[in-house]
């Protein structure tokens, strides 16, 4: 019971605010309703944003539960994982919480045909692209040395590789 306490609060605190309060906040203050799309060029945007929105929920959940059981640990700053973590989806991508962040991000901003939202995830996308090379990747590097240095050597920061690395 307290392992899932600890995950639902990392959880609650910044993927659920950076996924679900701003960017109900965002349609509140701009208008955005979710329609249907007029024409065939909107409806098919908005079923890759669906796609994208479950890609995105699937990378990051596989991410927690690895995390959990592979690293022992969460994904908040306080709890970190004790064991690099490899597998799974991060044989695809170093960082798939963020991935998933992003694709579901990207996926809200199709769904809605929102260009706030579509900014919001750019927004956040550049953020990360300047935040984990600066500030989490020394933290890993630190923790777990060599091991992560040669992970770094074969699998791509932010963009899913479409193959795991061997």
């Amino acid at each position: 019971m307290l392992r899932l306490l600890r995950h639902l609060l990392a959880v609650a605190i910044l993927p659920f605010s950076v996924t679900v309060l701003i960017p109900v906040w965002l349609a509140r203050s701009n208008g955005v309703v979710l329609a249907r799309g007029a024409g065939l060029p909107k409806t098919l945007a908005q079923a890759a944003g669906l796609a994208l929105l479950a890609i995105g929920l699937l990378l990051f959940g596989a991410s927690l539960r690895r995390f959990d059981r592979e690293g022992s640990g969460t994904l908040a700053p306080r709890d970190p994982p004790r064991r690099l973590v490899v597998r799974g989806p991060y044989a695809y991508v170093r960082n798939p919480m963020i991935s998933g962040v992003v694709f579901v991000l990207l996926g809200e901003a199709l769904l809605l045909l929102s260009r706030p939202h579509l900014e919001w995830a750019l927004i956040v996308l550049l953020i990360n692209a300047v935040y984990i090379p600066l500030v989490e990747e020394p933290l890993l590097l630190n923790r777990f040395g060599d091991e992560y240095r040669e992970y770094c050597r074969h699998v791509p920061r932010l963009m899913p590789r479409i193959t795991p690395s061997g």
